[in-house]
């Protein structure tokens, strides 16, 4: 299973009362429970703003919607600084629970796709691109796309999203 690896992401307090209200099918009703490491991957939709964890047969477990963009949101991203958030298929390798926003979980951009398009064009890729909550210290979540390329949730999303995907977990990114 892609996500059974948790490296370095234990679970708070938050994260296992999330985690049981989603068993119960409180937090997601009518979707069966799946272990918490039943993640296999992740499918994130641009267009439709929503990001859906999958499990290993492939059923959804978790559906997010209203997910936040970079500023610039139609296209792929190609270049350091464009504002625009990748697409292709990427690998969840690492979280941080120290960053400037609420719990991150980093994607494996650029890939090596990436970094030969943005060469042949004499750019930097750009990176740092991740699943993250809100900036710390805001009170309300900021309008629309705002991200320098990252996929932003809810502080309560990131914390259940942390608890239920592992590292190493396969994430597509679609237009």
């Amino acid at each position: 299973m892609a996500g059974a690896g948790h490296r370095g992401r234990g679970r708070s307090g938050l994260a296992l009362v999330l985690g049981a209200l989603f068993c119960a099918g409180v937090a997601c009703p009518g979707v069966a429970c799946a272990q918490a490491s039943g993640v296999d991957r992740v499918l994130i939709e641009k267009t439709a703003r929503r990001m859906t964890l999958y499990s290993s047969s492939g059923e959804p477990l978790r559906v997010y919607r209203d997910i936040q963009l970079g500023w610039q949101p139609v296209g792929p991203k190609h270049f350091a600084g464009d504002g625009r958030t990748p697409e292709g298929r990427y690998r969840i390798d690492r979280g941080l629970e120290t960053s400037a926003y609420h719990l991150a979980l980093h994607l494996s951009y650029p890939a090596a796709q990436d970094v030969a398009f943005a060469g042949v064009r004499g750019h930097d890729p750009g990176g740092a691109i991740f699943i993250h909550g809100q900036p710390n210290g805001m009170a309300d979540r900021p309008a629309g796309d705002w991200t320098a390329g990252c996929i932003a949730v809810s502080n309560m999303e990131i914390e259940e999203i942390w608890s239920l995907v592992g590292d190493n977990t396969p994430v597509e990114i679609v237009p």
